[in-house]
């Protein structure tokens, strides 16, 4: 798994270039310039260590592909698929300790009745969380832990930071780690279960890793800023997100207020035509259930006689 580096390309310009050409090309690109400058600024404010971070983040990908890749296929390969899901599902059922613990100290305390119940469930009807009885009773999976705390108690996120073996984390991230693995049982379990946990993780995030190796010009700054943006989705409960969602929708109901104005004209002309295509589309969909209908019958048909010829 060989990964792009980032690097400057050089690029030759056409002697034949006119100096009109050049002076557009000036002026046209003093906005992207001065928009690259404000992102390299932002990037730079909240990763300092941008040279050690990428010195670990070569480090962590050198081993995941001759270490923990080789290793991690081999349990795919030996471990059933259902085996994988009940794994997960035990670790992640331990996990909700410290969901409810977290829920308590961001004052949660209605979310952490359920995620209570959710843990007390699997725990005994899923057989010790080896099954998820808790989500087909409408207990989803929440995901609260001491980094969050941190942020809802208004500590500062810090600065962005790449740990050797345990990858993308923050200054507020390190204790929040340190607290959360403290009061997570399967802490104390022991090295061997451990190992399958972490195996199972990396089989879990093959799908991922691969995903951003093949479409990311610089996986480095791909994984800094997916990782940033989901753990403040994560602080914020989503808010910043919807937030930022808010705003874009504000600045192009304003660019396009004119655009909806002249096209609201058409839309009562419109409506007949999709009530029309609405309509005809339920009937073709009416149709595809009457034949399907029709087929399970006259499958249910050819399966009686052929259990009738089998007793002859």
């Amino acid at each position: 798994m060989n990964r792009p580096q980032n690097g400057n390309s050089s690029v030759k310009k056409h002697p034949t270039f006119s100096s009109l050409l050049i002076g557009v090309a000036i002026a046209l690109g003093g906005c992207a310039t001065t928009q690259a400058v404000e992102q390299s600024t932002l990037a730079n404010k909240a990763d300092p260590y941008e040279n050690f971070n990428r010195t670990m983040f070569g480090f962590n990908d050198s081993v995941d592909n001759y270490v923990a890749e080789p290793i991690s296929n081999a349990y795919k390969w030996i471990t059933p698929q259902f085996m994988q899901t009940g794994v997960f599902n035990f670790f992640n059922n331990l996990k909700n300790v410290n969901v409810v613990i977290n829920d308590v100290l961001q004052a949660k305390f209605s979310q952490s009745a359920e995620d209570t119940g959710r843990f007390a469930l699997n725990s005994t009807v899923g057989v010790g969380g080896l099954f998820d009885v808790a989500k087909h009773v409408g207990l989803e999976q929440n995901d609260e832990d001491f980094d969050q705390t941190l942020a809802v108690w208004g500590v500062p996120q810090g600065s962005y930071l790449v740990l050797p073996i345990l990858g993308p984390s923050t200054a507020r991230g390190i204790p929040g780690a340190v607290f959360d693995t403290a009061a997570n049982p399967a802490s104390y379990i022991g090295m061997p279960v451990q190992l399958v946990s972490m195996l199972n993780a990396r089989a879990s995030a093959e799908g991922a890793l691969k995903f951003i190796d093949e479409a990311a010009l610089d996986p480095y700054v791909f994984t800094r800023e997916s990782f940033l943006q989901w753990r403040n989705n994560l602080a914020t409960d989503g808010k910043a997100e919807a937030s930022s969602d808010v705003d874009d929708l504000e600045d192009d109901g304003l660019n396009d207020a004119k655009g909806a104005a002249d096209t609201g004209k058409n839309l009562n002309a419109d409506n007949k035509e999709l009530k029309q295509a609405s309509y005809s589309f339920n009937t073709v969909a009416q149709s595809f259930e009457g034949t399907a209908k029709l087929f399970e019958d006259a499958g249910g048909k050819v399966d009686k006689l052929k259990q009738s010829k089998r007793f002859k």
